[in-house]
């Protein structure tokens, strides 16, 4: 054991640069990767807040298949008090058309695998 300090040493190293890359994205606060997502409409805002909508969308979402569904309720009011219908296909792909450059892109990073398109048409893509 005259050689405990240069393996202590070693190992120190060895962890340092084997979890380097955790504890640098743990002390960054930010994801490594952020998908560039490529929103083609002529609308200035969305129905709902763009935090609210990266977080929660899928709630909204699920919020307006069951409100429209089981209570015929068909009109979102919105925070600011615009009225949109509670469609995917008649609202949400009207700015978000391309889903292989928008909604892909995202779930795509998070390793989400979509339903919507088991029941709704898939969105046309705009090239």
């Amino acid at each position: 054991m005259y050689d405990a300090g240069k393996i202590l040493t070693g190992l120190i190293i060895f962890l340092v640069l084997v979890t380097f890359p955790i504890w640098s994205n743990l002390a960054s606060g930010e994801a490594a990767y952020k998908p560039e997502l490529k929103i083609v409409t002529q609308e200035k805002q969305c129905v709902a807040p763009t935090d609210y909508m990266r977080a929660s969308h899928m709630s909204l979402l699920n919020e307006w298949r069951t409100s429209v569904v089981r209570n015929g309720d068909r009109v979102y009011v919105s925070h600011d008090g615009r009225s949109y219908e509670k469609s995917l296909s008649n609202t949400c792909t009207k700015c978000h058309s391309n889903k292989s450059e928008f909604c892909d892109q995202c779930h795509n990073s998070l390793g989400v695998r979509l339903t919507c398109w088991q029941c709704h048409n898939e969105p046309k893509e705009n090239k």
